[in-house]
């Protein structure tokens, strides 16, 4: 792994706030536009802009062998990672829906751990892994009286297909290396999942029932410029750069994010329990963050 660099760390810390804002456009945005579709053309737009941008400034496009690489981690990514997320928020509060995306880093740092070559856990990140865990639960507990409704079943277990494709598609992405600008890879992954996308939306019928509104358009404006290009750029220069185990605890900032802004905007509930639990999730990204520098190694359990 290369030396981290102050701007690997700053990609870090944007990707920790503007994907914690992203949750607030999808609920809004899945208000007034088909989820499918809506997914599928914030990924293509996306994927349009930037591989303009970048063939402009003279990146190259990958060889052909690198290309089934790219497909399996931006499907894997974008399209159930994200793709599902947005499904999910139809029926679920954006705050929940963040809140269920902190345990990417259980999937992500847990099977890193178990590859022939992968750092394995010391004591500080499982310990602040174990804390974080406990910071989600005092906020998720409230919310488990409705889990046997249908709709916030499937909207549940919507984000939780989410959480293990993402995972899978971050820790692919880190160990099959492909001889391409990491922005490039990342235009090319929103070319295909959108095109896939809007088509599976047809398939669906979504079109049928497809109209644009104000709060709509902006949603997915802001998808496409800050969640996707920026954001999603972030992270693919992160995970190159710095550990996997600190990466992915952006997912414990997010939710705290989500619930302010869902609390703000759209009347999502927040509470003393809420502002308790993020105290002790800060300190288990405080932990997760130390422990991934150091070296100190634990017996595969």
């Amino acid at each position: 792994m290369d030396k981290p660099n102050i701007r690997a760390y700053l990609a870090w810390i944007a990707i920790c706030i503007i994907w914690g804002t992203t949750y607030l456009f999808i609920r809004i945005g899945v208000g007034t536009i088909p989820p499918v579709l809506f997914a599928g053309f914030r990924w293509l737009i996306a994927g349009i802009i930037l591989i303009t941008i970048l063939r402009l400034s003279g990146k190259q496009f990958p060889k052909k062998e690198d290309l089934i690489h790219i497909a399996i981690i931006g499907i894997a990514l974008l399209g159930f990672g994200n793709g599902l997320v947005v499904v999910g928020e139809q029926w679920i509060e954006s705050g929940l829906a963040a809140l269920l995306i902190t345990t990417v880093p259980f999937w992500m740092v847990g099977v890193e751990s178990f590859l022939p070559k992968g750092p394995k856990l010391n004591w500080m990140v499982i310990t602040g892994l174990i804390i974080g865990s406990l910071g989600v639960g005092l906020i998720f507990g409230g919310d488990l009286k409705y889990i046997f409704e249908t709709k916030y079943l499937i909207g549940v277990l919507s984000i939780l297909g989410a959480v293990v494709s993402w995972s899978l598609g971050s820790v692919y992405s880190k160990y099959k290396k492909v001889n391409v600008h990491p922005l490039m890879s990342a235009s090319i992954q929103m070319l295909i999942v959108g095109s896939l996308q809007i088509i599976l939306g047809a398939v669906l019928g979504e079109f049928t029932g497809l109209h644009f509104t104000q709060s709509g358009v902006i949603s997915l404006a802001y998808l496409v410029v800050m969640g996707s290009i920026f954001g999603y750029g972030s992270y693919i220069y992160a995970i190159e750069h710095l550990p996997l185990s600190l990466v992915s605890t952006y997912a414990y900032v997010n939710p705290i994010i989500a619930l302010v802004l869902g609390w703000i905007f759209l009347n999502e509930q927040l509470n003393i329990f809420i502002l308790l639990a993020s105290v002790v999730i800060i300190a288990g990204v405080v932990l997760v963050k130390i422990g991934s520098n150091k070296r100190t190694l634990l017996k595969r359990f």
